[in-house]
């Protein structure tokens, strides 16, 4: 008893306070899929009557064998060995402009790697060395021999500050404090345990009085798409998408010591895990099935039981790498002495030949109804008496007859089928997907971006973009632009307007007069090299003069010199 004889006040927290006022039904007590990286929720097979038993683990030897890379000067279970430090034929010893890679001791860390990244002209040499980076010291080549879709990678360093400046904590708190997160929407609060996934968002701002109750309480923190708060992150992403063909999205995991935020799932995309803060310990499990192989979505919550035995387990600490495929079940949890702070960089959801494949055949199969008579002419009067799964047991010349015709018909489907055509619908929906590019100074200051139109005196000044034929010119980065040719005509479709948050924006295009794409084409072939306005292949100097301007004006073409001199 307090003095006077009142009861001391119990501290009540958000926590407790949210499970009051949302009840059994707002708990999400999920056997739904994960949130994957982009902030969908991905479908999931429903499942029908009771539970399932757990299915048994694959035998070991279907299992993929996991090797671990260490740093140099570090071994087995993270430990340094003696010997001297790490020299000139290391596999970190290089990196962009012959300086050596790492944290800030070997370099300034990831700003300081940015920085040297942009002195490269070529963007797609800029993709190139910031995945060699991202995987050091194992090759991109060895990763894409013996990794890449088929089996984890631990990647010890011995490197605390090997990720530094990419994001952080104390940058999780000012962008909390910027008042423009909100639960659902930007950042999750869940918790496991008990073999139970909860979420526990409020509705509303993402205070950090709030979130930080919650996370005292024992509750992890998903910032989704922190690329659209940091621009780190979104300038390491936005180089890393080059080197993929494919969206790159990130999200990051703020979880206290000795909890754990997730239940054990598999994922639809591929996961580079790179271990910030703190420490996690990891367990990841290979496919059960052939089916959850490489799979289109992620899975349901999973329990225990459903696990079997892990392929990898390790504890990542600040400066370590894990990469696991889609399909390898996965969860991690904190140990009790450290929180943990990790960012997980994906990519390749829907990626796949079978995605290509949904876009390709419906197209082949349409024009191949309009070009050949074959596939309009009418079935045979009587197929339903011997064709469907009633009559799939009987001997039937009829249906041996029907079933060749089928498979004749879609052998010559591959004759109809405009690839070329799907793969730039592809190439359409990434662009789409694409965060928009990161401009060193000297790009912004060669690009509209830094063009000094302005009003000033009473009046605007250096408003005219004077491009001529001596003007030379050049593609702000290889992969911002892409010419697709649709019913309403040839488009440019191109990124420097998306959003940094995912499809804020509809896609953004220009019609082009069919006479350009050749210029387009050419600038494509001439990257990274300036080429004077008056060597584009239009036919009058007009029309070469006009086409740079205009891609100019959208932020797709820069300079070699500034067009105005301030």
């Amino acid at each position: 008893m307090a003095a006077g004889g009142a009861e001391p006040r119990r501290r009540v927290s958000a926590l407790s306070v949210y499970r009051r006022a949302a009840g059994a039904a707002r708990l999400e007590r999920r056997r739904g899929p994960p949130l994957p990286a982009r902030g969908k929720r991905a479908k999931a097979r429903p499942r029908r009557g009771a539970e399932p038993p757990p299915a048994a683990p694959p035998p070991a030897a279907a299992l993929p064998r996991v090797e671990r890379a260490e740093a140099p000067g570090r071994g087995a279970g993270g430990k340094r060995r003696g010997g001297p430090a790490a020299g000139a034929g290391s596999p970190r010893a290089a990196s962009p402009g012959g300086k050596r890679r790492g944290g800030p001791a070997a370099g300034g860390g990831v700003a300081a790697l940015l920085r040297r990244l942009g002195r490269l002209e070529d963007s797609r040499q800029r993709a190139a060395e910031l995945f060699r980076w991202l995987l050091a010291p194992v090759s991109p080549r060895e990763f894409a021999a013996r990794r890449w879709e088929r089996a984890p990678l631990l990647v010890r360093r011995g490197e605390p500050g090997y990720y530094a400046g990419l994001f952080s904590s104390a940058e999780l708190d000012g962008i909390l404090r910027s008042g423009e997160v909100r639960f659902g929407a930007h950042l999750d609060v869940t918790s496991y345990a008990e073999g139970v996934r909860e979420t526990h968002n409020p509705a509303g701002r993402a205070l950090p009085a709030v979130v930080w109750d919650f996370y005292q309480n024992g509750c992890s923190l998903r910032l989704l798409c922190p690329q659209a708060f940091s621009a780190t992150v979104w300038q390491f992403l936005s180089i890393l998408q080059e080197h993929f063909g494919s969206m790159a999205g990130a999200n990051t995991y703020l979880t206290p010591p000795g909890s754990q935020g997730f239940a054990p799932h598999y994922d639809d995309i591929e996961a580079f895990v790179l271990q910030l803060e703190g420490k996690k310990h990891w367990r990841v499990y290979g496919p059960r099935t052939e089916a959850e192989v490489l799979p289109q979505f992620s899975s349901a919550n999973l329990t225990q039981a459903e696990l079997g035995e892990p392929v990898l387990e390790a504890v990542l600490e600040a400066g370590d790498l894990l990469y696991f495929p889609r399909g390898f079940i996965h969860q991690g949890v904190c140990l009790p002495d450290a929180h943990s702070l990790h960012i997980t960089v994906s990519s390749y959801q829907r990626n796949s030949w079978g995605d290509l494949l949904e876009k390709l055949l419906p197209a082949a199969l349409q024009m191949a109804l309009e070009e050949d008579v074959e596939y309009r002419q009418g079935l045979p009067m009587d197929y339903l008496g011997y064709m469907g799964v009633t009559h799939s047991d009987v001997a039937d010349a009829r249906r041996t007859a029907f079933v060749e015709k089928v498979q004749s018909l879609i052998k010559k489907l591959i004759d109809y089928a405009p690839i070329d055509a799907a793969v730039d619908q592809r190439a359409k929906s990434f662009l789409h997907d694409c965060l928009p590019p990161v401009l060193t100074q000297s790009e912004k200051a060669l690009s509209v971006y830094g063009f000094p139109a302005r009003w000033q005196d009473g009046g605007t000044r250096d408003v005219d973009i004077r491009i001529t034929k001596d003007t030379e010119v050049r593609l702000l980065r290889h992969g911002i632009i892409r010419l697709c040719n649709e019913e309403a005509g040839v488009m440019l479709y191109y990124t420097t307007e998306n959003s940094r948050v995912y499809h804020k924006e509809e896609p953004k295009s220009l019609e082009i007069d069919p006479e350009y794409t050749d210029s387009i084409e050419f600038l494509l072939s001439s990257y990274p090299n300036h080429v004077s306005v008056d060597t584009l292949p239009c036919e009058a100097l007009e029309d070469k003069i006009s086409l740079a301007t205009l891609l100019f004006e959208k932020g797709i073409l820069t300079t070699k010199k500034p067009l105005v001199q301030v």
